[in-house]
């Protein structure tokens, strides 16, 4: 399938906020960090709009999940808005996939954006054709207390506003593995060294349109509006990250393994694992992947890497699904690109 691309952010371009998910953005206690991100999307030039339902609070939106649903309906065929952001993340957005009308979306193809419970939405969107983008959260990448970090600013604007082929995405200096607070106006992030990619298994190049999220890939019921199948992993580069509370050793095992029950495993290209808390000491977790990806599944050769900068850390990227990407290992070290245009 030949993706669906939006067309570039300008400057003086308008970006709606979406609550999809969880409806904090609209609790009293946190409006001052709403209002810090929105600031800091228009020092980069954008012009920035609530969605009708967005800031009505935490238990209107999740009594009404057809009211977020709305606001995305809205967000889309608005012709006054040119992205999408999401505010915040949760585990609720699947709640407001039976509202949405896969035409709107198929005919007003625009940037959207988010990380953790968007994946339902992304995936819901790509499988209607349209490139999407796993990335930045209003509340907690732009609104960060201490600022929006470099890294992800920089990966935002190159992401969004250019339309030449990304290229190598290299792993950033310094990265937190701090929780997010959205009540204290002083809370700030402890950085440490990133200690750049790793190579756990493999080598050569593994090319392929990019696929992913964090481990609730694998939980979808059969019954659910998001029906993956071999088609949407085969030949593909799977990302994959989650809150670091719960990727230990059997977590990780439980995740590939569930991946190789469904078939979906052998049919990659490679994989991309994101940078988690436990940094230098990713030993330990690398073993629990090899022992699936290689030793039961016999897949030695697949590349494998870890340390990317994507989800519940800072900074991070933002990654395009169905983008052409490659990783690529060679004595060793090794390096991640997207390989195309994303944005037209």
């Amino acid at each position: 399938m030949k993706m669906i691309k939006p067309q570039k952010l300008n400057r003086g371009d308008t970006v709606a906020l979406i609550s999809p998910s969880w409806g904090c953005a609209g609790s009293a206690r946190v409006a001052w960090k709403y209002k810090l991100g929105c600031e800091r999307l228009k020092e980069i030039g954008l012009k920035v709009i609530s969605a009708p339902n967005a800031l009505k609070g935490t238990t209107y939106l999740r009594n009404h999940p057809e009211a977020r649903a709305e606001d995305m309906m809205w967000a889309f065929t608005n012709p006054a808005v040119n992205g999408i952001l999401c505010n915040i993340g949760g585990n609720d957005s699947e709640r407001i996939l039976p509202y949405l009308d896969p035409t709107v979306f198929v005919q007003n193809p625009k940037i959207f954006c988010g990380y953790s419970d968007a994946m339902s939405l992304h995936l819901f969107l790509n499988h209607l054709g349209l490139m999407t983008y796993y990335g930045d959260n209003l509340l907690t990448t732009i609104a960060e207390q201490s600022g929006w970090h470099p890294y992800s600013k920089a990966a935002f604007v190159k992401a969004f506003f250019d339309s030449t082929v990304v290229g190598t995405i290299l792993p950033s200096d310094e990265v937190s593995y701090s929780g997010n607070h959205h009540t204290s106006r002083t809370y700030a992030k402890e950085y440490v060294r990133h200690t750049g990619y790793q190579v756990i298994q493999g080598a050569g190049t593994a090319r392929g349109k990019l696929i992913g999220g964090h481990g609730g890939l694998v939980e979808y019921r059969d019954d659910s509006m998001i029906k993956l199948t071999d088609a949407d992993f085969r030949n593909k580069l799977l990302f994959f990250e989650d809150i670091e509370q719960v990727c230990d050793y059997d977590y990780l095992q439980w995740f590939f393994r569930q991946l190789g029950q469904k078939g979906w495993l052998p049919l990659l290209s490679g994989v991309i694992i994101g940078q988690m808390r436990i940094g230098e000491n990713f030993s330990e977790l690398s073993d629990a992947i090899k022992r699936v990806v290689s030793d039961e599944y016999g897949l030695f050769h697949m590349p494998v890497i870890y340390g990317l900068n994507i989800g519940h850390i800072s900074p991070i990227t933002i990654l395009p699904y169905g983008a052409e990407a490659r990783i690529r290992i060679v004595k060793g070290t090794a390096d991640f690109a997207i390989t195309e245009t994303i944005v037209c």
